[in-house]
């Protein structure tokens, strides 16, 4: 059922009757309401946040991600064959071409979630969310 803005002013006047003490109880529950809708925000609302938030968080498996670690150390000290430069030029074209589909979808997910984009770009890139980073 829908509240009326009779039923928000109604809050705000009970609010104004409570004693000075219980305004600290009142004030967490209404803080802790908040953190609980915020959350449920943030989760999938849709089969297209799911599918964007799959591309935003896909990663190398840990396994190309130590083969990567590898030859880029291998370049950076000038011992690398050439088929391993081609090896490294392939994961560097393949990263690239994932982080522009990460760009995409956070873009397009802000949108979704009438969000800024930056944002959202800080809630992905948080050391929390981040493993095995291409």
């Amino acid at each position: 059922m829908p509240i009326s803005k009779g039923d928000r002013q109604r809050v705000m006047q009970l609010v104004e009757q409570l004693p000075e003490e219980s305004l600290r109880e009142v004030i967490d529950l209404l803080n802790s309401l908040l953190r609980e809708t915020s959350q449920a925000q943030t989760l999938p609302a849709s089969k297209s946040e799911e599918a964007l938030l799959r591309v935003i968080d896909r990663r190398l498996l840990p396994n190309e991600q130590t083969r990567l670690d590898y030859l880029r150390e291998q370049n950076e000290s000038g011992d690398i064959t050439e088929s391993e430069h081609q090896e490294l030029l392939d994961f560097v074209s393949r990263v690239e071409n994932e982080d522009a589909e990460r760009a995409s979808a956070i873009l397009q997910l802000a949108q979704i979630r009438k969000v800024e984009p930056l944002s959202l770009i800080k809630e992905f890139s948080s050391p929390m969310r981040i493993s095995h980073a291409v």
